[in-house]
């Protein structure tokens, strides 16, 4: 089960896009998995060819758990692939059209079922088809409660909270009633709040901001978009994207990770992109090498972002690539913020509103179209003069967006 952001711990697998002994390419989807920020789509990291699905569709698991095996390194000697599987996680792969949504009457016993989950030579039992959490098969375990007689709970699948309701209920207890639907909202604050308590509490934040003139910016853009159909016209949101992402390529202490090894710079700039779920919740996928982006590349990156944000298809690496990160809540009229870093990363840029206001230009007090902007960074890799530097950079960018 990989790791699909910093604060994720459990993921449950939705729909394997391939099967055993299919051919696996390097970026190719090959699982959905669904996690408390959403729906990922899970690449594969190798050339090569798939030998098992050790894990069924409705399975939760822990960050860390096998999912799958490859064979990347050409075909193994025959023979070698049965000699000794590993243990399958919930039952035997099926196809999604096989497998049941409840548990299946006529289990294999406990003893049978322990065996097949790794505690015998022979591997998986291959009837078994029972959905069921590893926490709940713990549980089972240790209680001694059979479970294909647990009445399966959300989506057919046995919790452990399912387990330890039947160990108290008597023998001729009818089936109680299934728990509430998962509150998929309630789980997005509980992983945000999560990862925001963790960043604070790890990161020694320090803040910076600065008012930016960008009444020229703004006069630039209207030029570029004039004669494009509204499809193709930019937002002020890819140039301050571009304008981050090009100062943070030359910023080493305040683009990249830092964990318990110490600190990871980054040559490449993944830029998260804040933005808000349909139905509440925050979640800031990264824009992949977006230092190389000119303006319209980045608009046509944050529109196919924004867009798989709220209707499915992030890709696992942009969730967990990200190197810096850009939010804004301008458009909710916000003046200006002070925003918590992703952990592990090392700095996060906050932008308000574009607002009039009066400005010294050309010797005179007149109009401008001012944003101010806001850094929040990781004080063990930079200081207040390198955060400096770095926004002054992004002014830098955003007055001349022209450029290649």
């Amino acid at each position: 089960m990989p790791s699909l952001g910093a604060d994720m711990e459990r993921g449950r697998i939705v729909r394997w896009r391939v099967k055993q002994g299919d051919a696996v390419h390097r970026g190719q989807v090959i699982v959905e998995i669904e996690t408390d920020k959403g729906l990922i789509d899970v690449e594969c990291f190798h050339e090569g060819k798939v030998l098992e699905l050790l894990a069924n569709e409705g399975a939760e698991l822990a960050v860390g758990a096998v999912i799958a095996r490859l064979d990347v390194a050409g075909p193994l000697p025959e023979g070698t692939h049965d000699a000794r599987p590993l243990p399958r996680i919930g039952g035997a792969p099926t196809d999604i059209a096989e497998a049941p949504a409840t548990p299946r009457l006529g289990s294999p016993s406990l003893g049978e079922r322990s065996r097949a989950m790794g505690g015998d030579k022979e591997g998986a039992f291959p009837g078994d088809r029972i959905l069921a959490s590893p926490l709940a098969k713990r549980r089972a375990a240790e209680l001694g409660v059979d479970l294909a007689t647990v009445p399966a709970g959300h989506e057919g699948r046995i919790a452990a909270e399912d387990v330890e309701r039947a160990a108290r209920a008597p023998a001729t207890t009818q089936p109680s009633t299934p728990p509430p639907p998962r509150d998929a909202k309630e789980a997005m604050r509980r992983a945000v709040a999560a990862a925001m308590a963790r960043s604070k509490r790890e990161i020694p934040h320090y803040y910076l901001w600065q008012a930016v003139d960008v009444t020229d910016a703004l006069g630039w853009l209207v030029r570029h978009n004039e004669a494009r159909p509204v499809t193709e016209r930019v937002l002020f949101a890819a140039v301050l994207a571009r304008a981050v992402a090009r100062a943070a390529a030359a910023a080493p202490d305040l683009n990249g990770t830092y964990d318990e090894q110490g600190v990871h710079a980054s040559a490449a700039v993944h830029l998260g992109f804040a933005t808000a779920q349909r139905g509440g919740g925050l979640i800031a996928p990264a824009i992949l090498d977006a230092h190389t982006l000119d303006i319209d590349a980045m608009m046509r990156a944050i529109g196919d972002l924004v867009q798989r944000v709220r209707s499915g298809g992030l890709r696992g690496r942009e969730m967990s690539a990200g190197t810096i990160t850009l939010t804004s809540l301008g458009d909710h009229g916000v003046d200006g913020l002070l925003p918590v870093i992703q952990w592990p990363q090392l700095a996060i840029v906050g932008a308000g509103r574009v607002a009039e206001r009066p400005w010294m230009h050309g010797g005179a007090v007149t109009p401008r179209s001012v944003l101010t902007l806001s850094l929040a960074a990781d004080h063990r890799t930079s200081d207040g003069h390198g955060g400096a530097r770095f926004l002054q950079a992004v002014e830098r960018h955003l007055l001349h967006p022209e450029a290649p």
